[in-house]
């Protein structure tokens, strides 16, 4: 019994537990960068001269520094200075303090102090320059601080009596940037220790600096006070005197800012009277700012005859007589004050003298005018324009264009006076001059009418040999007026040589003949018998209907008979049959005429003719209706939902083709539903409710309907402008739901759970990056799919890829149509090609190995940036495709919102045994960079944050945007 005990005793006590082994937490690992302060003192001890501590400090400055490491890096480099002896080494320590309180997230006003401070001990003119050039960094950062502003001027001032200019300019320059604007000019404050209840006189205290020794410091005196200009401060007549004074100084950079100050004070006070010197006599202000500007235009230095010239563009309150002056180099009688006879006996008789009678006609009144003290213009300012205009430097020549043209626009009288000026300009020995006359013509041509001996100079522009030259002169011509018939049969022999020697102009020369056809029917009418060739009792041969001269006349009449109803009577009867060929082929240049006895040619143009604004009215009204009759659709079985859409989307196409206003937002609303369409296509009953193996060709169907609802959405997004937030937001709604199915249909075709974790994730992620775009739009966004999806967000973040999918597919067939609110105007972009035509059967031959270049020229339409995102796109028989970037130089703006592109591509292939067509069509380039999405890590499917895929890449690809054009080109072998 006790060895039984003993054993059960020991049983008890020898009973082996097995505690089951908990593992010990992994410890995480906290990675942190070392301090750039802690750094930068270690190198800073380590430098044994100061060669060293500034090599320290130039490599210091190329690295990046954090918003939290700021401060403690300015505390160690201040630490620095205050040890250093070398003035290199102070100078850029200052220099790296400027740059270190401009760092985003860092508030400068803890080291306003310390650099003050640094102020008083430092000796060098250098690097007190530089101290100030960081104070006034850090008074630009803090915008709030009146005090810190106020304490910073205070400093200035007291610096401002340093014999450095280097400090005087700095000083200067601050006060500019953050002087009082509030605190008002005084007249009998002295010196520049005035203020006025503590505040600094700023303005006051600038201007005694207009006199300085040194010509930077004046410099800098002026350009504060335009500084206080446009900060808002309104400067005191008191100082146009020393303004002017300005004028005539020895340096070109004074006499610069001089002429901008005086110009300021000509604006601020137009209607001011100011004495002239040595005289009785008083004038306006502008004008006699307009005079002293326009004697600027003879200066020695021609960057200030450039800002002269194109300072007295924007002068449009100077009186007339001043202005015409500019345009005669003598002085005319009316700028030339004369005593009248009465004043001249007065004085005679206050003098006590009366004629002996020893002297023939002594007493007779005498003219002698001092042209330096009577004249109410200086007698260099005569004729600026004239001086301008025959400048050497062709910069001061077109400074001076531009001025004319600012000025004849405001003033149609002084516009006749400088037409001739303009014309002559048209010969010009550089192109840029000669463009820019034409276009400043052309921006007056409303106030003009060309005279024949005009005319003719502008014409013979016609021979030269630049394009964009020609090209502009045949625009100047479609507004201009001109006075006789023989001035539109001038012009149209001259368009016709121009013609027949450079044939590329076609399309060209026969727009210009539209409009001078157009404004110009009365003088048009007494040429056609000669122009078409007609006879009152004999017939004529008809003409060749493609010879391009030809159809240039018929273009020219036209549009003359259009506004002459008597013009007709005089038509041939092969001239009728061209009108009905014309008006089909070339509609863009024949209008509709009414032709009595004669079947009418009516098309898209003739409706839209015989339609005024109301049209336009009543066309947005019906575009609205069929938006909101779309929104119904939900009420309608799928049948009569899809025809529907097919009924709105025919009527939104056809309307887009009669109503060219309304094109961009009729075809954007196209675009929108037939997304809508095909999205409905895809989500039908039995392609859900049978399995996958049963319906492959309806998944098969369902995924490339995905796809292009995905790129009609970027058509949507970069192919149209004027799109408001709340329109991206429905595109980039619908670009969600295409990618939620083509998740449901990768999940429900393709096995394998790795691929559908990673789609799954990088869906949710989509999810978050269209929160945070639009969210101020998400109220507008109710009940949409996006909406149910961002409730039900935790769920989502937490359960299993396969119930996410049936999540997704179950809210994708709930959710119903998003409707679409369209803003004032949108615009789609378009292009199109006018060489090469595709017409010609003749191939382009050349050697296989080698390259052709092929002429291409395109208009463009609503192009934002054209320049980055338009790209040729070369197509051939086999299969390949080159894509060609054009020069930012081969895009010219004739108009706004209007491109055009003149170049070249080069077309190369192997030898071919028969000719063959190439595509070649533009295509419009975009990048679609989604905002990353956030930081915050979530556990899904994955064990770990590191599994989460990266945010993805931006989405880049290109449009077509234009009709392809199709060129017929020969490779041949080459010869051995």
């Amino acid at each position: 019994m006790a060895a039984h005990l003993k054993k059960r005793v020991y049983e008890e006590f020898s009973k082996v537990v097995q505690i089951p082994h908990e593992e010990a937490p992994a410890k995480k690992l906290r990675l942190s960068k070392p301090s750039k302060s802690a750094a930068l003192h270690i190198d800073l001890c380590k430098a044994g001269n100061s060669t060293d501590a500034l090599q320290y400090l130039l490599q210091f400055a190329r690295k990046p520094v954090e918003t939290e490491s700021v401060e403690g890096v300015i505390r160690i480099l201040l630490e620095h200075y205050y040890k250093e002896t070398d003035n290199s080494v102070r100078l850029k320590i200052a220099s790296l303090l400027g740059l270190l309180s401009k760092t985003n997230g860092f508030n400068p006003d803890c080291v306003v102090d310390d650099v003050i401070n640094t102020l008083g001990n430092e000796k060098s003119h250098q690097v007190l320059a530089q101290l100030l050039d960081t104070l006034l960094v850090i008074g630009t950062q803090l915008p709030e601080g009146a005090a810190v502003r106020r304490r910073l001027v205070e400093v200035a001032c007291k610096l401002l009596s340093d014999t450095y200019f280097g400090v005087r300019n700095k000083c200067l320059q601050l006060l500019g940037c953050l002087g009082m604007v509030d605190a008002p000019l005084g007249k009998d404050s002295e010196g520049p220790s005035s203020s006025i209840g503590g505040v600094r006189d700023v303005p006051n205290i600038i201007s005694n600096y207009f006199a300085d020794q040194d010509p930077r410091v004046r410099t800098a005196a002026l350009k504060a006070m335009l500084q206080l200009h446009e900060r808002g401060m309104k400067i005191h007549q008191i100082i146009y005197e020393q303004a002017c004074r300005l004028l005539s100084d020895d340096y070109e950079q004074v006499r610069s800012a001089a002429v901008q100050m005086v110009w300021v004070l000509s604006q601020l006070y137009p209607e001011s009277i100011v004495p002239i010197p040595s005289s009785n006599e008083e004038i306006r202000l502008v004008d006699d700012a307009f005079g002293k500007i326009s004697h600027m235009i003879s200066d020695g230095s021609w960057m200030v005859r450039v800002q002269a010239a194109k300072t007295l563009g924007s002068m449009l309150q100077v009186s007339p007589h001043f202005l015409e002056q500019t345009l005669d180099k003598k002085l005319m009688s009316d700028l030339r004050r004369k005593r009248t006879a009465h004043e001249r006996a007065k004085e005679l008789f206050a003098s006590g003298e009366f004629s002996s009678g020893r002297k023939w006609a002594d007493d007779a009144p005498k003219e002698r005018l001092d042209s330096n003290t009577v004249n109410l213009i200086a007698s260099g300012a005569c004729g600026a324009f004239v001086h301008g205009l025959e400048d050497e430097m062709f910069e001061v020549r077109i400074a001076a264009v531009e001025a004319l043209c600012q000025l004849a626009r405001s003033s149609p009288s002084f516009a006749e006076k400088c037409l001739d000026f303009l014309v002559d300009m048209f010969n010009d020995e550089i192109e840029e001059v000669r463009l820019q006359s034409i276009h400043v013509l052309r921006e007056i041509s409303t106030h003009i009418t060309l005279r024949e001996d005009q005319l003719d100079t502008v014409l013979a522009v016609l021979e030269d040999s630049s394009r964009d030259i020609r090209e502009a002169l045949h625009e100047l011509l479609c507004y201009t007026n001109v006075s006789t018939k023989e001035c539109i049969q001038l012009a149209l022999l001259d368009l016709l040589k121009n013609l027949n020697k450079y044939p590329t102009d076609r399309n060209s020369v026969w727009k210009c003949l539209k409009f001078l056809g157009s404004r110009h029917p009365t003088l048009v009418l007494p040429l056609v018998p000669e122009l078409l060739s007609t006879h009152p009792y004999f017939d004529t041969p008809e003409p060749d209907m493609d010879d391009p001269a030809y159809i240039a006349v018929l273009v020219l009449v036209f549009n003359a008979a259009k506004s002459c109803p008597t013009m007709p009577a005089l038509f041939s009867d092969h001239t009728f049959r061209h009108y009905a060929y014309l008006r089909d082929s070339l509609s863009h240049l024949v209008p509709p005429l009414r032709l009595l006895g004669r079947k009418q040619v009516y098309s898209l143009d003739s409706v839209d003719s015989g339609c005024g604004s109301g049209s336009v009215e009543s066309a947005k009204l019906f575009l609205q209706q069929s938006l909101n009759r779309v929104s119904t659709i939900q009420n309608l079985e799928t049948p009569g939902a899809q025809d529907l859409l097919n009924f709105t989307i025919r009527d939104l196409q056809r309307l887009g083709e009669l109503q060219t206003e309304l094109a961009g937002a009729a075809d954007f609303c196209a675009t929108y539903l037939r997304c809508q369409l095909l999205l409905m296509k895809a989500l039908q009953e039995k392609l859900w409710n049978m399995a996958v193996p049963l319906c492959l060709k309806q998944n098969v169907t369902a995924t490339a309907a995905a796809q292009q609802i995905l790129e009609e959405t970027y058509k949507l997004e970069f192919l149209y402008s004027g799109l408001e937030s709340r329109q991206v937001a429905t595109v980039h709604h619908v670009r969600l739901q295409a990618k939620a199915l083509q998740l449901v249909l990768t999940a429900r075709s393709r096995p394998g759970m790795d691929l559908l974790i990673s789609s799954c994730e990088k869906f949710l992620q989509e999810i978050e990056c269209f929160q945070r775009m639009f969210l101020t739009q998400l109220p507008h966004l109710q009940d949409s799919f996006v909406d149910k999806l961002l409730e039900l967000m935790p769920r989502l973040s937490s359960c299993k890829p396969v119930e996410l999918v049936k999540i997704l597919q179950t809210t994708l067939r709930q959710s119903g149509l998003l409707q679409l609110r369209l803003p004032e105007q949108i615009h789609r972009a378009t292009a199109t090609i006018i060489e090469p035509t595709g017409e010609s059967d003749n191939p382009l031959r050349f050697t296989s190995g080698l390259v052709v270049a092929l002429d291409i020229d395109a208009t463009l339409e609503h192009v934002q940036d054209p320049q980055d995102k338009v790209k040729v796109q070369v197509l051939y028989p086999d299969g390949q495709s080159h894509v060609i970037h054009p020069k930012p130089a081969d895009f010219r703006k004739p108009g706004p919102d209007r491109h055009r592109l003149i170049t070249q591509v080069y077309l190369s292939h192997t030898a071919w045994t028969e000719p063959s067509q190439v595509e070649v069509r533009l295509l419009l380039a975009y990048s679609s960079s989604p905002s990353s999405p956030s930081s915050t890590g979530r556990a899904g499917w994955s064990d770990s944050i590191d599994s989460l895929p990266p945010a993805e890449a931006a989405v880049e690809g290109t449009i077509p945007f234009s009709k392809p054009v199709k060129v017929y080109i020969m490779p041949k072998p080459a010869r051995r």
